[in-house]
């Protein structure tokens, strides 16, 4: 099972369950534990090979990693604590592990939050995937990782998030990071899916200003889908929980109350 922590409130029964990107680990959401743990109980979860869940799954061989492998990760996790129903707070691409396991088990989530959502991979993104994929075998993963990181993070306010990421990044195996880098090739249908359809969920997607990958194809989809609103914090790229965290923390609360009202 993944290694996970947990932060228990007295007084409530609902819970928010945090998932970090690819090459990231819990330890992202430092920023937000203190805020949210007051008001939730709180359960953080390393994904499958990442963080402290390197350490606790060597015994299991998987070799091909898909959305449905990793999200029924995460079900297990909720399974194990007798989490019936969570919200859900993702980063990255964290946020179409939580939309792919709503997809899967919509009774399981009350609702979604996606920071630095990723519905829709334009030209540069998709030339990036395929130049990862032309010299994965060939060049340390920690270089085509740092090359992403720059071009998704490319400004000085961004440099934090960066180093961040490229620090948890640096934790990971060569091996661990082309078997997740494989589950690009099952992107452009999954987002595809995600974009014509309109789960039900209360969904809040909360993106930076300056996230010029991926929020475009946000505004686009936004306006199809009732059950989703989006925020938009100004100067901030993609990682808007650690650049942004005051405004993330507040605006994600917010609507976790409201949730709470209806």
């Amino acid at each position: 099972m993944l290694s996970y922590s947990i932060y228990k409130h007295k007084e409530t029964t609902e819970w928010v369950t945090f998932i970090h990107g690819a090459g990231g680990s819990s330890s992202i959401w430092f920023q937000q534990i203190r805020a949210f743990k007051e008001q939730f109980n709180v359960l953080l979860i390393d994904l499958r090979g990442h963080g402290n869940s390197q350490s606790v799954l060597p015994h299991k061989t998987i070799k091909r990693y898909t959305f449905e492998v990793v999200s029924n990760d995460i079900l297990e996790v909720l399974n194990y604590l007798n989490i019936q129903k969570s919200h859900f707070i993702g980063i990255s691409l964290g946020t179409i592990l939580i939309r792919d396991l709503a997809e899967r088990n919509p009774e399981r989530v009350e609702s979604m939050v996606m920071g630095g959502a990723i519905l829709k991979l334009n030209a540069r993104s998709k030339f990036l995937i395929g130049f990862g994929n032309v010299f994965k075998s060939v060049v340390p993963y920690i270089f085509l990782y740092k090359l992403f990181a720059f071009i998704i993070m490319p400004r000085k306010n961004h440099k934090e998030s960066r180093s961040l990421f490229v620090k948890e990044a640096k934790k990971l195996y060569q091996k661990e990071f082309k078997r997740w880098y494989k589950l690009t090739a099952e992107l452009t249908p999954l987002l595809r899916l995600f974009r014509m359809k309109d789960i039900n969920i209360p969904t809040l997607y909360i993106m930076g200003e300056q996230d010029h990958l991926f929020l475009p194809s946000i505004k686009e989809v936004i306006s199809k889908h009732v059950s989703a609103k989006l925020h938009v914090i100004q100067n901030c790229g993609h990682v808007v929980n650690v650049e942004q965290p005051t405004e993330f923390n507040t605006e994600v609360l917010r609507f976790l109350k409201l949730q709470a009202v209806k």
